[in-house]
């Protein structure tokens, strides 16, 4: 194995035509010079240096041999200045993932807050639903991720993973205006029981939204009749406003819906999902914690809007 700093003094020689100039540039003497380059001759199994009383110069496989070393000597100092870089605050490059409405709330401002505070930091981003961000995250295919959970659902395997959370989203129900509780403007609750008989609307897959609308109906002691599916909240919400029935939507998924009314749910308590900042145990980068701050900052500006 050819050995960097030796590499370095051939060049050296190459430039400054001596092993007197070649040492004073590395900071060595003459002799250490002489004798580092004799142990380069024996690594490359080759003359490389045609050596009199008065003079040095490069052979013809000295020659080939600074050739590979200039090239080489370029790639570690740029390797060295992006290795420097990924390991520092403002200068690095973040592959980022979040699902849709964390994008929206949470995501989308902490990136524009981000490229203000640091605009070296290169940032790339990803729209992942949790189920396959947190594998993505876990297989270094992913730094930094928004991620959710359902309170009342075993979490996703964590082994590696740092979470901490961001924000604890509410789960309101959104019904169809004229099927809204008299109640007062801005005060409107309601027992999720109270909607056992109604038509609900939920998700395609079988978890996360899906999951949680009957894990939340059968606490209230009832099956939900589901008669209508659709994958974005924005759908859902139409859907509700069309009539087609009632469906639990996290607070920060809310979009204002003519026809449709927003109830807090008094019972079952606590429904709600965390929101959570995922990254690497292992990845200590200065770059991953800054952004992971500030995740968490605009997870307590989103509590305050």
């Amino acid at each position: 194995m050819l050995d960097s700093y030796r590499l370095r003094l051939l060049v050296a020689v190459a430039d400054t035509g001596s092993i007197a100039g070649a040492a004073a540039r590395m900071g060595c003497s003459a002799a250490a010079a002489s004798q580092q380059l004799a142990v380069l001759e024996r690594e490359a199994r080759a003359q490389l240096l045609e050596r009199s009383a008065r003079s040095v110069r490069l052979s013809t496989a000295g020659r080939v041999l600074t050739d590979h070393a200039r090239r080489i000597i370029t790639d570690l100092e740029v390797a060295a200045r992006e290795v420097a870089a990924a390991g520092s605050e403002t200068a690095a490059h973040l592959r980022i993932a979040s699902f849709a409405t964390g994008t929206r709330r949470i995501m989308a401002p902490a990136m524009i807050a981000m490229r203000r505070r640091q605009p070296l930091i290169e940032l790339t981003f990803t729209e992942i639903e949790p189920e396959d961000s947190v594998p993505a995250v876990v297989a270094g295919q992913v730094d930094v991720a928004l991620t959710h959970q359902y309170a009342g659902f075993s979490g996703p395997i964590s082994n590696g993973l740092h979470q901490q959370l961001v924000l604890t989203d509410p789960l309101l129900l959104a019904v169809p205006a004229f099927a809204a509780p008299p109640s007062a403007p801005g005060l409107e609750s309601s027992e999720l029981r109270a909607f056992a008989g109604a038509d609900w609307i939920s998700g395609i897959a079988v978890q996360g939204f899906q999951a949680v609308t009957e894990m939340a109906c059968h606490l209230a002691g009832f099956e939900p009749r589901v008669k209508s599916r659709a994958d974005t909240y924005s759908v859902v919400l139409d859907l509700v406003a069309a009539g087609l029935g009632v469906a639990l939507i996290p607070r920060s998924a809310v979009v204002q819906r003519p026809g449709v009314t927003l109830l807090t749910i008094t019972a079952p308590v606590n429904l709600a999902r965390n929101v959570h900042v995922t990254t690497r145990t292992s990845d200590r980068s200065p770059a991953v914690a800054a952004f992971r701050e500030e995740l968490i900052r605009q997870g307590r500006a989103g509590r305050r809007r």
